[in-house]
């Protein structure tokens, strides 16, 4: 059924597309779609699909695909910061912009490039001036637009997970205000994304209660003393501002004055034009959709809605049918994601007795492909079906407070609805477990830890920890999105029906994937096992002392506040040493200090760097630094983490195996690996942080264990021969750069080749080694060169590790983790050498990583440890905390040193030394 249908329009309606909200959501949601040559369509892919889908269903006869132009708009001559907290568009973004507009055209759609406004404005104004005459669609889910909505004005999104049509009476009904409100709560609100700041302290729901009171900026400002003193309190400093944020989120109504109705009257599909962008861009599966559009608009004429789901006869049923049978393979790969399948949506393609009720109208997701059809629900163990030496998956569609899917190999899936423990006495007799994400279990329930998670062949296959893998450039391994990028070309075929089948064919999938990528041994003999002890390493958490953090937090709070009276004094005035604004009102203006640069908006900068470049012209920018190092310990350390304490006193941490591309963990919730460790503060910060009583904790360090890969990769002979003697090697090298024998090294020249030995391996260039050293840009580049002089083998191995990466499109480590390199081909610049500082810091950082990883799971299974008590607590880079019984505390050490000094990434030892530091103590500060 046809929009005008559906919302009973008296008169076809004007179809207004903001275009470049859906290109950008198209790149975003799926960054894996390339052609065979690398060239990226997934912007393309799924910008076609939508509209191919409009123009399939509703038939428009006028529809206007509106496109951002370039350059700055009226907004940024208002207020010049406006966006710009923007980063630059993805290269590999641009390069699709022009391919889009072009299929666009060919699809028979006007388009209009905005210039001098945004394409937001555009829309609006033409919403405003053809909503007297006809009604208006406007195709966008964004927040802005729905200011537009009005009697004859409607908002559509088919590309969400849930298709949202929106009019005017339901945004009254949802958000208890009218659209032409919007822009004034907007204005109060802020928005991060435009770089709007908004008034501190006021979201949503409190802009809701101040527009029940005062319905306009302007009864905020003439009926003041209506606000409650808190609302007062927050809004006094900003009643002139709030006319300006509003400036900047009011759409014009002004705009594109020249467009006729007949210059957005829909044209017929070129279907030459079409056909040769589809083979040009290997859209294989795009091109018969395209031609069975062509012959639906052969057979009706444009603006004859009623479209597929319509319930009509003849060409429209015709092509429902073609269109569910065109997708099983890809149009740029052999795995695709969900936008390149069928272009009919997940509720069309399922089976008759789960499609939707006439009215409600079909769903396409730009990010999700897995509809949750209504399996049976099954809450008993003798109602499950046998599983016993059988392939299982389970997963949470809807998220894990709902009902999980669970799939048996052959059969089709059913919704469990008893408890987590009966579902886990009967999965004990499965072959193989399939699930999305292994941790999340068990940390979720004791029951799921009672599997066999250390069986060998593995029990568990972990599809996110998979995917993860295979492309570790991704932001999110979580079932939606392993949904979209896995499952489309899965969704029909052996098994069962419904997302746990699925699950089951993804599985086969992934592990054919990662054989064939050389990275199985890899997931099952490192990532795989790990997953559990992280999960127990997050179940014991660490202790804290409270009345150490209290004492600490009280000394810290008592020198931030001696700091900022030191700052008012030099400043002559009171003011927000945290706004970066009057910051630098104070410092270049007040103070008359240089200003060495700008922001992106065209204000001084006030950032670290800035600062440090200041220091010693006034006493004031040391104020400042200390400040800012004190006030970011107090908030990110000693006032949240004591609130995050357990009953028994401890902190729990999350490990997250999936987040870095070099595979490094990292730790959220809180950040436990960013504790300082450097100077008083650091030793006193890490002091805070205790063995329970009776035990002590065990920490255990790599010693420059990033530098020992790279001797070990680069067969440096010069590095080799000073690990290999237990040589300073910082002094050696520096030794070797400056031509003196070891002991004439002095302090400052060691201190440069630590530099510069570190910096390389995060591939830092002359102007940054120019910034460390506090030297010139010439004499950084004669010291990197001459430091690849001496050192022969490092330069070599620099250039091999370039040579691979171009040959290869990726570069692996030592135990065989690999990450891919799509710009290392790039035309700009700036990216490629972001490409090849990716590839020299995955090697060497990325085969550290391994270590570490490889040493976690020697000291977690370790036999004698166990024996011990010891307990892995945390892993932050390359050190290990334990918390281990006292008197055990020296064997332990003894024994973790050794169990670390010993592994071997790739099955191999290094050819230098791989040397652990240890020692124990109360606390973590004693013992690091």
């Amino acid at each position: 059924m046809s929009l005008k249908q559906r919302l009973n329009l008296p008169a076809e309606p004007l179809f207004l597309m903001d275009g470049s909200a859906f290109i950008y959501r198209g790149f975003f949601a799926n960054k894996n779609m390339q052609r065979s040559d690398g060239f990226p369509t997934n912007a393309l892919v799924v910008v076609t699909r939508v509209l191919m889908r409009i123009l399939r269903d509703e038939r428009p006869g006028h529809f206007l695909f509106v496109k951002d132009g370039k350059g700055k708009n009226f907004r940024h001559d208002l207020f010049p910061l406006y966006k710009a907290n923007r980063d630059a568009t993805p290269e590999d973004l641009v390069r699709q912009m022009e391919p889009i507009v072009r299929m666009v055209k060919a699809l028979g759609i006007p388009v209009e490039i905005s210039d001098g406004c945004e394409a937001d404005d555009c829309i609006a104004s033409l919403a405003a001036r053809f909503s007297a005459e006809r009604p208006v669609i406007i195709v966008s889910g964004d927040k802005d637009l729905k200011q537009c909505l009005g009697p004859n004005v409607y908002m559509w999104d088919p590309a969400s997970k849930e298709e949202k049509l929106l009019s005017a009476a339901d945004f009254t009904a949802e958000s208890g205000l009218r659209p032409d409100q919007w822009a004034d709560v907007q204005a109060l609100v802020g928005d991060t994304s435009d770089n709007i700041p908004g008034v501190p302290g006021i979201g949503p729901k409190t802009a809701q209660k101040i527009f029940e009171i005062c319905p306009s900026l302007e009864d905020i400002r003439d009926h003041f003393a209506l606000l409650g003193p808190k609302i007062q309190d927050k809004l006094r400093d900003h009643l002139d501002n709030m006319f300006l944020w509003r400036q900047l989120t009011s759409l014009s109504l002004d705009m594109c004055k020249e467009l006729t109705l007949e210059d957005m009257t829909v044209g017929p599909l070129d279907e030459a034009q079409c056909a040769a962008m589809a083979d040009e861009f290997e859209l294989h599966a795009l091109r018969r959709d395209m031609a069975t559009l062509a012959r639906l608009q052969h057979s009706a004429p444009i603006g004859a809605t009623g479209g597929a789901s319509g319930g009509g006869s003849g060409p429209a049923q015709a092509v429902s049918s073609a269109t569910t049978t065109t997708m099983p393979v890809s149009d740029s790969g052999a795995l695709r994601p969900a936008a390149q399948g069928s272009l009919m949506a997940p509720a069309e393609k399922a089976s008759s007795k789960s499609r939707p009720a006439a009215g409600a109208g079909p769903q396409m997701s730009l990010l999700d492909v897995a509809d949750e059809p209504e399996a049976p629900l099954v809450s008993a163990l003798d109602q499950l079906p046998p599983c016993a030496g059988l392939e299982v998956a389970v997963v949470w569609p809807g998220g894990m407070g709902k009902a999980p899917h669970v799939g048996v190999e052959g059969l089709d899936d059913f919704r469990w609805g008893g408890s987590q423990e009966d579902l886990c006495v009967w999965l004990a007799g499965a072959r193989r477990l399939v699930t999305a994400d292994l941790k999340a279990l068990l940390v979720a329930a004791a029951c799921w830890r009672k599997l066999p998670v250390a069986a060998t062949p593995p029990f568990f296959f972990d599809l996110g920890l998979a995917a993860y893998l295979i492309n570790p450039e991704e932001s999110d391994y979580g079932w939606p999105r392993l949904a979209v990028r896995w499952g489309a070309p899965l969704r029909e075929g052996q098994g069962g029906n419904g997302p746990a089948g699925m699950a089951l064919r993804m599985a086969a999938v992934m592990e054919q994937r990662l054989e064939a990528d050389g990275l199985l041994e890899l997931y099952r003999s490192l990532e795989l096992p790990l997953t559990p002890v992280l999960a127990q390493m997050e179940a014991r958490g660490v202790a804290i002392d409270a009345a150490a953090f209290q004492a600490f937090l009280s000394d810290v709070q008592g020198e931030i506040d001696r700091l900022t009276q030191e700052v008012f004094a030099a400043a002559g005035t009171t003011f927000n040493i945290r706004s970066a604004q009057q910051l630098g009102d104070m410092l270049f203006n007040t103070l008359k200090l240089p200003s060495p640069r700008k922001t992106r908006g065209g204000q001084a900068s006030t950032s670290q760097e800035t600062l440090e470049k200041l220091a010693g012209q006034h006493p004031v920018v040391e104020s400042i630094l200390q400040f800012r190092k004190l006030e970011k310990m107090r908030s990110t350390y000693l006032d949240p983490l004591p609130r995050l304490v357990d009953s028994r006193g401890r902190i729990h941490t999350t490990f997250n195996q999936k987040a870095t591309a070099t595979g490094r963990l990292s730790s959220s919730n809180p950040n436990l690996q960013n504790i300082p460790v450097r100077g008083p503060l650091g030793k006193r910060m890490r002091s805070c942080f205790i063995a329970g009583t009776d035990n002590l904790l065990v920490s255990a360090d790599y010693s420059q264990v990033e530098l020992r890969v790279l001797a070990h990769m680069s067969q440096d002979a010069a590095l080799i021969e000073a690990f290999r003697n237990g040589e300073d090697i910082h002094a050696r090298t520096a030794a070797l750069v400056y031509d003196l024998t070891p002991d004439q090294v002095s302090p400052d020249q060691r201190r440069n080749a630590k530099t510069i030995n570190f910096g390389l391996i995060y591939g830092m260039g002359a102007q940054k080694l120019a910034q460390e050293l506090k030297i010139s840009s010439n004499e950084a580049k004669e010291f990197i060169a001459r430091y690849f002089e001496r050192l022969t083998g490092l330069k070599e191995f620099y250039e091999e590790v370039e040579a691979v990466a171009k040959r290869q499109g990726y570069v692996t480590t030592l135990g065989g983790r690999r990450r891919l390199l799509p710009d290392i081909h790039s035309a700009n610049g700036q990216n490629y050498a972001l490409a090849r500082r990716q590839a020299i810091n995955t090697v060497i950082q990325g085969s550290a990583a391994d270590i570490i990883k490889l040493a976690m799971l020697a000291v977690a299974h370790d036999a004698e440890l166990k024996r011990m008590e010891a307990r892995l607590l945390l892993q932050v880079h390359d050190e290990l905390l334990l918390e281990v019984p006292t008197d055990a505390a020296a064997a332990a050490g003894e024994r973790v040193a050794a169990l670390m000094s010993g592994v071997m990434p790739g099955g191999a030892a290094l050819s230098v030394p791989l040397v652990v530091d240890w020692g124990s103590g109360l606390d973590w500060g004693s013992a690091h």
